[in-house]
């Protein structure tokens, strides 16, 4: 699947309510856990933590 968009995040923890407005979809909050991205079910945004702090969690 091809993901809509790549966002980078400093947290893991984010949420995503797609395009926002009537055009987006319910607000979904997203916990990446041991990972260092995460894609939301409705709009397949995909998160990702920024390179800086993946070196500082290994």
């Amino acid at each position: 699947m091809e993901f809509s968009e790549t966002v980078k995040v400093t947290t893991k923890a984010v949420s995503c309510s797609g395009s926002g407005g009537i055009l987006g979809h319910p607000k979904v909050y997203l916990n990446m856990g041991e990972k260092t991205s995460i894609e939301c079910p409705y709009c397949s945004r995909k998160f990702t933590l920024k390179k800086q702090l993946v070196k500082k969690a290994s």
